[in-house]
């Protein structure tokens, strides 16, 4: 018997009600999961990652009929009808594919999964209800049949709902069958904070798109809620943009590219999934790879960035971009950069340095006016601008105070940009950027997006916050072992209640269901790496269980 510590909470349905926490060690069905060679049974947990908001459980088992069928008003919505097929796809992979050799049917407690959603609204924006409860019933004395209830408020909710629901079926190797342990279950749950992301850098290296999608589906897993698309950089420029046809001249080559179909394909897959995808244009800075189509873009030739800040055909392109890119993107949020800004080839240019002159403008002046002139238009579009916290550090009192601040130098950011009533996303570098190797689950899993907030109003401000996948040296070979498990112990921290993620014993329980979590994402199909590795990404140093390692 496997072993599982979690906490729990008082009975009471009131959402306003506050949990007593305290640890308890429940038995759960698990022995044969794992096939012949498991390790000893007290060295891994079962779990819910993330863990819910409320929870209790019973002592029953139950099994579920691979035919299991969908009823209840959701099953109207295409959105949940293709996740329930997708997640039944998950759960009877192994499937009773020769059972017509037996003689006599197997009898199972469960055959159908009612999803009742109380919305027909299926626009997806920010901070849209992901709230579920998930009820499973013991088997009833007349019938013998269990039941299973989602109830959400929308079909996002519903989708995390589904989610939860597959992490408490396992495969008995045993009985062939899938198994729900604990019956009855009663799960009340919603996200701590509305915005969950991974930023996706596509301009370092090229992604295909079903590498994308592999990433996208992997989020779902673990109730991550925003793409972050880092689409363009310096290096490269691989999206077709239709107004100006030759920008994607940039790419590396031409096979590196991505359509405005291939876009529109990921930004439907991501909704399907209850995933938002912010789009990033990093402007003026990080720009050098616009040129190449269009060389009035750069200050001179030897000089290829920032992009010419004293020419309207700048400006005129960018709108287009944003023009063509809102047909495509319909998250409200939208990414305009301003990090990392080396403002020299401004100065060094004689012709840039002439206008600068006749604004009576610094360089540091034109930076300023660049970023908010580009707000400008991104506001035009009814997006709300998100920039890179420079931004915020330079000129704070000019930024349009629909601003969202991105945080990644450091700690303390976020802070000072809500008591200035800016909202805020959390990225410091120091802990949620996932190309630094060296970082580990653990100080992952500590970060907190409100540290360092204490009023209630200005805790409200922090969205959320997001782990960043830069791609200098990530590419289709390595990138999901470098992204998973790492990005599920930030997708925790930011979906369940701070009491059940901190504490004494909070990280040698979430170590343990970690690694369950590991193990459940490699079954799925995607290439997480070992959990304990003092270098992420790097595979095993030896044999083992993906349990302990």
């Amino acid at each position: 018997m496997g072993l599982l510590c979690t906490p729990t909470s008082s009975s009471s349905s009131s959402s306003n009600a506050v949990p007593t926490l305290f640890l308890i060690c429940c038995a759960f069905f698990v022995s044969q999961a794992f096939g012949a060679r498991t390790p000893h049974p007290e060295t891994f947990l079962p779990f819910i990652w993330p863990l819910p908001e409320k929870f209790s459980y019973g002592n029953e088992t139950l099994s579920v009929d691979p035919a299991l069928s969908l009823s209840g008003n959701g099953a109207a919505s295409n959105i949940v009808r293709e996740a329930f097929e997708r997640y039944k796809g998950i759960l009877f992979k192994h499937g009773d594919r020769f059972g017509f050799l037996r003689t006599l049917r197997s009898a199972y407690d469960v055959s159908k999964l009612s999803i009742i959603v109380h919305s027909n609204s299926e626009e997806l924006q920010l901070g849209v209800d992901e709230s579920y409860n998930l009820f499973v019933s013991g088997a009833q004395p007349l019938s013998g049949a269990g039941g299973v209830t989602i109830e959400a408020n929308t079909v996002f909710g519903a989708l995390r709902g589904l989610e939860t629901f597959s992490q408490l079926c396992s495969f008995d190797y045993t009985t062939k069958k899938l198994q729900i342990s604990k019956v009855p279950w009663s799960i009340r749950d919603k996200p701590r904070f509305q915005y969950r992301g991974l930023l996706l850098d596509t301009s370092r290296h090229y992604l295909p798109v079903n590498v994308i999608k592999q990433t996208i589906e992997a989020m779902s897993y673990a109730k991550l809620n925003v793409l972050h698309w880092h689409i363009i950089d310096e290096q490269s420029f691989p999206l077709e943009v239709p107004s100006y046809p030759n920008l994607w001249k940039g790419s590396y080559s031409e096979w590196e590219r991505y359509t405005i179909e291939d876009a529109h394909d990921i930004v439907n897959f991501s909704k399907m999934r209850g995933i938002n995808v912010m789009a990033e244009v990093d402007v003026p800075g990080h720009a050098a790879s616009w040129g190449v189509g269009y060389p009035d873009l750069w200050p001179s030739p030897f000089c290829k960035q920032p992009l010419d800040v004293s020419k309207k055909f700048t400006f005129d392109v960018l709108s287009g971009i944003l023009t063509d890119m809102r047909k495509i993107f319909p998250f409200e949020l939208f990414h305009l950069g301003g990090d990392e800004v080396n403002t020299d080839c401004w100065t060094n240019t004689s012709a840039v340095n002439k206008w600068l002159k006749n604004k009576n403008m610094t360089a540091e002046d034109a930076y300023e006016y660049f970023v908010l002139k580009a707000q400008n238009i991104a506001l035009t579009k009814k997006w709300s601008p998100v920039n890179w916290e420079e931004t915020f550090n330079t000129f704070p009192s000019k930024l349009h105070p629909r601003t969202v601040v991105h945080n990644w130098l450091g700690p303390g950011v976020c802070p000072k940009a809500v008591a200035k009533g800016f909202r805020c996303i959390f990225s410091n570098q120091g802990v949620w950027y996932l190309d630094h190797l060296n970082v580990p689950w653990e100080v992952v899993y500590d970060a907190d997006p409100l540290e360092g907030i204490q009023k209630a109003s200005e805790k409200k401000l922090v969205i959320g916050g997001e782990v960043c996948m830069w791609g200098e040296t990530a590419d289709t070979s390595d990138v999901q072992q470098t992204i998973w498990p790492r990005a599920a112990a930030a997708a925790e921290r930011l979906w369940s209640p701070r009491d059940f993620t901190s504490g004494k014993h909070a990280k040698g329980t979430a170590l343990k269901r970690l690694q369950y979590f590991r193990c459940l994402l490699n079954r799925r199909g995607v290439a997480a790496a070992p959990v304990t590795n003092y270098y992420a990404r790097t595979p095993p140093d030896g044999p083992g269980s993906c349990l302990v390692q």
